[in-house]
């Protein structure tokens, strides 16, 4: 399997627990499961240069941001 698969199904089983994780209400770890998938759904758009997965998940890890810091303040 090549590294760019790797991280493809990685992120996807991330996002997914992510998304299961905000549906039964399991706060704020939904967000780092998730957080991480965007992340690695933004360096797969980048690496095989598709610009349209980059820009998606790319713009989902500010969102992401704005979670993290209303956890930690």
């Amino acid at each position: 399997m090549k590294l760019i698969d790797f991280i493809k199904w990685l992120s996807t089983i991330l996002v997914l627990i992510g998304i299961m994780l905000t549906n039964l209400n399991f706060y704020p770890l939904n967000i780092f499961i998730h957080g991480s998938g965007a992340i690695g759904w933004t360096l797969a758009g980048y690496l095989s240069s598709d610009r349209a997965i980059f820009t998606n998940f790319g713009l989902q890890i500010p969102l992401f941001l704005i979670g993290y810091i209303n956890l930690f303040q």
